[in-house]
């Protein structure tokens, strides 16, 4: 009986010892929120504001609607003149303000962006406020694109993941050579670009391109950039040391489509009749800028009936143009212009069924079709600058071929 009683006791007390050794319900735990920053200051201790300036606002009224009173506002703004030019904002630009998270209506920090490259961050925490100026590191990518048109320059870029401002140099660039509205599926061309990116990781456009080619209408057009002296300006250069920039541009616009060729005999669609037609056509949106293809002096500038607005450019002894239909002429008569300088905007004023401009050409005081000439080029390169030339280019020209050949040839 002793022995059984002991037994009992020994089984209670190791089910009370269970009973305390077994844990409880766990709490669960806490998830800290992460740790975020904007502009290197912890946005957790804040409340943030993000905004963009509108039209008459100013420093001192976005203060103003802050709470600041003219005073403190005269206070800050003469503490900070001389470090942050309050003239300087403008319409469009971002801003920032950082407030206090238990008083929100107590602005800590105004933060002002003037551009993508850099900031002005305002701290008002203290009793004197201060202005610092941050610039963002920016690091410079160097990578090589071949690709065979699909579409228009711009949408075969995009596809290769390119920014549209890279069409928009190699465009300047070839500007003398190719005509865009000509190029055609199937042409190819290879790039060697040096693209910008802000700390690291975001796209800040092309800082410069290093060599280039457009296989156009079969043949190879190379551009290398050069300076022949350290003052002078860059040029572009094909692989024998001669000049793309010739006397003329291509078109006198950038990116369109031609819709009626120079022709001793077309159907007018105002007129409804069969006349010659001693221009080109290039169709494009309203308000489109169109360039002088030339440097010259502006001999006519107004309106008729049939051209609408137009604008007549003399260049030399030889060479006219003629641009028509403007929906606004933006040269006087008598004013110099220069190559690639916008003198109007489509529109389609006078016989015109849609917005275009008429580019007209004249040769000796004869009018010809542009597309036919064979136009001279600048000066060309001095032949002592041509060995230098030659020996900076030809990797370039030599690492192009070798990629677009592997490229082309996979394909």
């Amino acid at each position: 009986m002793r022995y059984f009683l002991f037994i009992l006791s020994l089984l209670a007390l190791t089910a009370c010892n269970n009973k305390e050794t077994q844990p409880g319900p766990q709490k669960a735990a806490v998830k800290k929120p992460a740790i975020k920053k904007e502009f290197g200051y912890v946005v957790n201790d804040f409340k943030v504001v993000h905004d963009t300036i509108q039209s008459g606002d100013t420093f001192g009224g976005l203060l103003g609607q802050e709470g600041y009173d003219a005073a403190a506002i005269h206070n800050i703004t003469e503490h900070i003149k001389d470090t942050f030019n309050l003239r300087d904002i403008r319409v469009g630009k971002p801003f920032t303000l950082f407030k206090d998270k238990k008083a929100p209506n107590a602005l800590k920090m105004f933060i002002y962006e003037p551009d993508k490259f850099s900031y002005y961050v305002v701290d008002l925490r203290d009793s004197i406020p201060k202005v610092v100026k941050t610039v963002k590191p920016v690091t410079v990518k160097r990578r090589i694109i071949a690709a065979e048109i699909e579409g228009s320059l711009a949408e075969t870029l995009g596809k290769a993941g390119a920014s549209p401002a890279l069409t928009q140099e190699l465009s300047e660039i070839y500007a003398w050579s190719i005509d865009f509205f000509k190029i055609q599926k199937g042409d190819k061309f290879a790039i060697a670009v040096n693209e910008k990116y802000i700390s690291d990781t975001i796209y800040a456009g092309v800082e410069n391109i290093e060599s280039s080619f457009f296989e156009y209408k079969g043949k190879r057009i190379y551009a290398f950039p050069f300076k022949p002296e350290a003052t002078d300006k860059v040029q572009y250069y094909d692989e024998e040391g001669k000049v793309l920039k010739s006397m003329f541009l291509k078109a006198p616009l950038k990116f369109s489509h031609i819709t009626s060729r120079f022709s001793p005999h077309r159907f007018h669609p105002v007129q409804m009749k069969w006349k010659a037609h001693n221009g080109t056509d290039y169709a494009a949106p309203t308000g489109t800028p169109i360039m002088t293809t030339a440097t010259g002096t502006v001999i006519q500038a107004g309106y008729t009936s049939g051209n609408g607005n137009y604008v007549k450019v003399k260049h030399n002894g030889t060479y006219t143009t003629q641009y028509l239909h403007m929906s606004r002429i933006l040269v006087r008569n008598g004013q110099h212009v220069t190559q690639g300088q916008t003198i109007g905007l489509v529109g389609s004023t006078g016989l015109a069924t849609g917005p275009h401009v008429c580019y007209r050409f004249w040769k000796n005081g004869v009018q010809v079709d542009a597309l036919r000439q064979k136009l001279p080029n600048s000066m060309p390169m001095k032949d002592k600058y041509k060995p230098r030339y030659l020996a900076e280019t030809s990797p370039l020209k030599k690492e192009l071929d070798s990629i677009a050949d592997i490229k082309f040839k996979s394909q």
